[in-house]
């Protein structure tokens, strides 16, 4: 598997994005879980924008990518599994266990420290949450936690084909726990003992904070109940329920130039003050 995901990477990832991105956006015509407050098509534009602003920015700073450093680990033999001689199957799983653990706990370091927080509300400050925000990142926090994935996968001498499908999955695990469908209550019920369901991560994009402090998994949804962020449903209820950030209302996060300016402004929202005073 490792060497097939290798030899089509490209193929895979684009046809994976493509094609989870449409079909989301079908599902949401066809069965939406909430109206939505305004149109899509100007939200949609800046979204992909900014994913595809982040795309360029890693291409131009980091060309290697979490895939060239798992590369290296394998040609090279650093890394925890090479040094511990872990077999290639187990090294494959225990690579991606430990990467979307990764992503729980920078998740969380981005609601937690202020600095990355300004970054990373340009993500919440969304108020139609759709699969087009499960791609909604500012470029300079796409760049960091690129960063930071390519230091985990050094020291672990994660398999470059279970680097690459992670990022396959991931990024479709995004666009499908932000989009907009209906799951009727016995299926989601069901889906959220293993992976993060749409309903369970939008609490994740209420617009009160001790809610979006909960719920940080973006695949395997057992992070949260384990560490105990995990909440099942908002105050408000799942169709009433507020999204975005109480400071930006639409339709200003709407905006491209807004979106990639935002970090560098001061939030004026009093339940921000102790977050936003925080240094890393």
């Amino acid at each position: 598997m490792s060497a097939f995901l290798t030899l089509h990477e490209p193929t895979l990832r684009l046809a994976a994005f493509a094609g989870v991105l449409a079909l989301m956006a079908l599902l949401e015509v066809a069965l939406p879980r909430r109206g939505r407050t305004g149109p899509r098509l100007h939200r949609w534009m800046t979204n992909v924008a900014l994913a595809g602003a982040g795309t360029i920015v890693l291409r131009i700073a980091v060309p290697l990518l979490a895939v060239g450093v798992a590369t290296l680990a394998e040609r090279e033999g650093f890394g925890l599994f090479h040094w511990t001689g872990t077999p290639e199957v187990a090294a494959f799983v225990l690579s991606l266990i430990a990467l979307d653990l990764l992503v729980y706990a920078q998740h969380v370091a981005f609601h937690k420290y202020g600095l990355l927080w300004r970054l990373h509300r340009v993500h919440h400050a969304d108020t139609d949450v759709d699969a087009t925000t499960g791609i909604r990142f500012h470029p300079v926090e796409i760049l960091i936690s690129m960063a930071i994935k390519m230091v985990a996968v050094a020291l672990l001498g994660a398999p470059a084909g279970a680097v690459i499908l992670f990022e396959i999955v991931l990024n479709a695990a995004a666009m499908f726990n932000h989009s907009n469908f209906r799951i009727g209550p016995a299926a989601d019920r069901w889906l959220r003992r293993i992976i993060v369901t749409p309903d369970m991560h939008r609490v994740h994009h209420s617009i009160h904070r001790d809610e979006h402090d909960m719920n940080f998994g973006f695949n395997l949804s057992f992070w949260d109940r384990l560490f105990g962020t995990y909440r099942a449903e908002p105050r408000e209820g799942q169709e009433n329920m507020r999204l975005g950030l109480a400071e930006y209302p639409a339709p200003t996060p709407q905006g491209l130039g807004w979106s990639l300016m935002n970090p560098f402004w001061n939030s004026t929202n009093p339940d921000d003050t102790p977050r936003r005073e925080r240094t890393i």
